[in-house]
């Protein structure tokens, strides 16, 4: 294993004042602010002259995940308020299209406000309206140590998924320092959401509108779908001094073989939109090395695979094609995966040209990434933003940052 660079975590600091965090989005989508970056130039626009920066035949790849209001909230019979955030899906399957179509019971592993008050093997209820139908959902600490709590509710005709619908509160980020409202169901979620599963929002899609898809296409703009569900690792915070010691968190992606397709035969420039698109289009491009470095078939990408020494790497089209090729051998036309992918400065991008995506929370590992995309220069970006007046963070402005190769 060899590291291209240590990693200073205080070269990735900076000041964010507590009043630049957008804790609400703007009334339109497509009007934040968006700063354009391309070869050390900096300029300044609106989201919707996006198409402006995208030459024909680009081609632009979003996450389609659609974020589920993954926090419950229980009250025990004295009275004490139980909050049940939900993470990772464990039984019956841990794969999230499958388990949020359950009618039968789920566990999940979660994160538990006030967990000092629930007892293991005790039974949490509540009463749900849905569709007219009186639905009571039981809740029970399965396994205190690793937080597994088991879902079951009185109706095998309702799915998992509009249990959460119908009684959770939407997972706004931490530091939104507020509790979510009615209008957040809409706003934190993107327009082009489809595939439940997600407790984040892809943030930097929140600025799409179909007003903007429509000029975009006018253009010869190409779009490809991927699936990330997010989950909650991605505001976690880097306590280490070896950033490679940080437990990167682990995410589900699907691709289809359509999509998979699409970029095998993208010529053109590919924009990423959100950093978790970027780690879905690194992520595939990994698994295709595994595949023909003979590293077993399954599609799981370690944090640091992308740094261990080789002699060369395989083309973009050479790793996408082995990846067609053990989906032929399989009979597949969807692929389903999981990664730990950790992309920081000095890793080498093989799948996109450029990336839209917010701004980010200092010393985190999102901005490891933006400065693995164009180095040094964040600090320019970020210093134009915050003198700009722009809003940060998930309900924030956004960027068109384009790789310094």
């Amino acid at each position: 294993m060899e590291i291209v660079q240590k990693v200073n975590l205080q070269e990735y600091e900076y000041t964010l004042p507590e009043e630049r965090i957008a804790k609400y989005p703007l009334e339109k989508r497509d009007s934040s602010k968006l700063l354009h970056y391309q070869s050390g130039k900096i300029s300044h626009h609106h989201f919707f002259d996006l198409p402006d920066f995208l030459d024909k035949g680009t081609l632009l790849v979003y996450n389609d995940t659609k974020v589920i209001p993954a926090r419950l909230i229980f009250q025990r019979e004295t009275g004490a308020r139980i909050e049940i955030f939900l993470l990772n899906p464990v039984q019956p399957t841990t794969v999230i299209p499958e388990i949020m179509l359950s009618t039968q019971p789920v566990t999940w592993q979660t994160m538990i406000g006030n967990a000092k008050k629930w007892k293991s093997g005790e039974i949490l209820k509540g009463v749900i309206e849905i569709q007219g139908q009186k639905v009571v959902l039981e809740a029970k600490l399965v396994d205190k140590e690793n937080k597994w709590v088991e879902f079951d509710w009185n109706s095998e005709s309702v799915p998992f998924v509009d249990i959460v619908e119908s009684s959770g509160e939407v997972p706004l980020p931490p530091y939104l320092n507020r509790k979510a409202e009615e209008s957040d169901k809409d706003r934190y979620q993107t327009v082009y959401s489809e595939k439940e599963g997600a407790v984040a929002a892809p943030t930097a899609g929140l600025h799409f509108t179909e007003e903007v898809f429509k000029n975009l296409r006018k253009k010869g703009i190409q779009e490809a779908q991927v699936t990330l569900h997010v989950s909650a690792g991605t505001f976690q915070p880097i306590k280490v001094d070896d950033v490679t010691s940080h437990p990167m968190h682990s995410e589900q992606i699907h691709l289809q073989k359509s999509t998979i397709e699409k970029l095998l035969n993208q010529e053109g420039p590919i924009v990423a939109v959100g950093t978790t698109s970027v780690r879905t289009l690194e992520s595939l491009y990994w698994y295709g090395v595994q595949l023909l470095e003979n590293k077993g078939i399954a599609f799981q990408v370690a944090k640091l695979i992308p740094y261990d020494t080789r002699e060369s790497l395989p083309s973009k089209n050479e790793s996408l094609q082995a990846v067609l090729n053990q989906m032929e051998a399989e009979g597949k036309v969807e692929i389903m995966g999981e990664t730990e992918i950790f992309i920081f400065p000095g890793y080498q991008f093989q799948m996109i040209d450029g990336l839209i995506t917010n701004f980010h929370q200092p010393g985190t590992t999102l901005m490891l990434l933006i400065g693995s995309l164009i180095g040094d220069d964040w600090k320019k970006v970020y210093q134009e933003a915050l003198d700009n007046d722009y809003r940060f963070l998930s309900y924030g402005d956004s960027s068109l940052l384009w790789i310094n190769k």
